[in-house]
């Protein structure tokens, strides 16, 4: 009954090989196993790197996003700012031209408003007028003839007074339509050419000369101030003739006369004492730029004809004043 050695053998060889086959099949799962937990312990790093960055991303971004949206509240400021600085300065603009194209349409050298030109009023009525700013276009109008008051005491014929035929230069009215499709100061036109020689020159020269040349100059370049002599109150014995502003000699004939005048030649510092025809004459010249100035800027509304007897109309006033002739302030 009892089994046989060899079978005996058999069977622990069998089980021998078999658990050897366990054993090495164990092994190479162990080593499978291990392999994997390496890779998900790789795959975790990756995933918590990964994790890492998209949270400093995140971060990055949400501070990047606040930091535009603070640029851009400080941007809004500030052009805010600036859109309501350039509001007032436009407000401010638009005044100016108001003014000016009330003082254009409404004042013009051929017949200057009193109210807007209180140099035109007498000493009396101005009092010690301050001029503020810019003040040689209030002093620019100051010899102009008056119309509707008293003129020369000399007498006149009736029927000069109430008319006097023109009649239009064709070569004087084409010289301005040429100088007036591209207006500007530069003497080198035909227009201002003729008017620099014929009128401004000779209405201009002074028997001193240096002076003149400063004078014109300064003309041209809107820097000239006239203002009235204040007399003093101390008494002609004490008072030198330069003070109380009576008679001295006038700075550009060189003659004694009654100066009641002054004039200063940009931000210079000296005071040039004239007499009433030497005002007379610079500022029949003052009002000439004056106006060529505004048809420059476009402030003037008239059409090109009456623009055109108007220059006429100040290169007669620059002609009667450098002949002698001037209109006294009336008291």
């Amino acid at each position: 009954g009892g089994r046989s050695p060899s079978l005996e053998i058999k069977e622990k060889e069998i089980r021998e090989k078999g658990s050897e086959i366990l054993r090495e099949q164990l092994d190479a799962a162990k080593r499978e196993l291990k392999l994997k937990d390496k890779e998900c312990e790789r795959l975790s790093q990756v995933r918590n790197q990964l994790e890492q960055e998209l949270e400093e991303l995140t971060a990055s971004l949400f501070e990047e996003a606040h930091k535009m949206v603070r640029d851009a509240n400080v941007k809004q400021a500030a052009a805010e700012k600036r859109l309501k600085e350039a509001q007032g300065k436009i407000d401010v603009l638009q005044a100016e031209v108001t003014a000016l194209k009330a003082l254009v349409l409404t004042s013009t050298p051929a017949s200057p408003n009193r109210q807007l030109h209180p140099q035109l009023q007498s000493p009396c009525t101005r009092g010690a007028h301050k001029h503020m700013g810019h003040s040689r276009n209030k002093s620019t109008s100051s010899v102009l003839p008056q119309t509707n008051g008293k003129t020369d005491a000399q007498p006149v014929s009736v029927q000069s007074v109430i008319k006097e035929d023109k009649e239009m230069d064709s070569v004087l009215f084409a010289e301005f339509l040429m100088w007036k499709e591209h207006a500007s100061l530069d003497r080198a036109s035909a227009f201002l050419s003729r008017i620099y020689r014929e009128d401004i020159r000779p209405c201009l020269s002074f028997t001193r000369t240096e002076l003149s040349q400063m004078v014109q100059s300064a003309v041209e370049n809107n820097s000239l101030t006239i203002e009235p002599v204040a007399l003093s109150a101390v008494p002609a014995v004490k008072a030198s003739a330069l003070e109380c502003g009576g008679l001295k000699k006038c700075a550009l004939s060189g003659l004694p006369r009654m100066c009641r005048h002054r004039i200063k030649l940009g931000d210079k510092g000296n005071y040039y004492y004239i007499c009433p025809s030497s005002r007379a004459r610079i500022t029949a010249v003052c009002n000439f730029f004056t106006y060529i100035r505004y048809i420059q800027q476009g402030l003037v509304r008239h059409n090109a004809e009456q623009m055109f007897w108007e220059v006429l109309r100040l290169r007669k006033e620059m002609t009667v004043a450098k002949l002698g002739f001037y209109v006294t302030d009336q008291g």
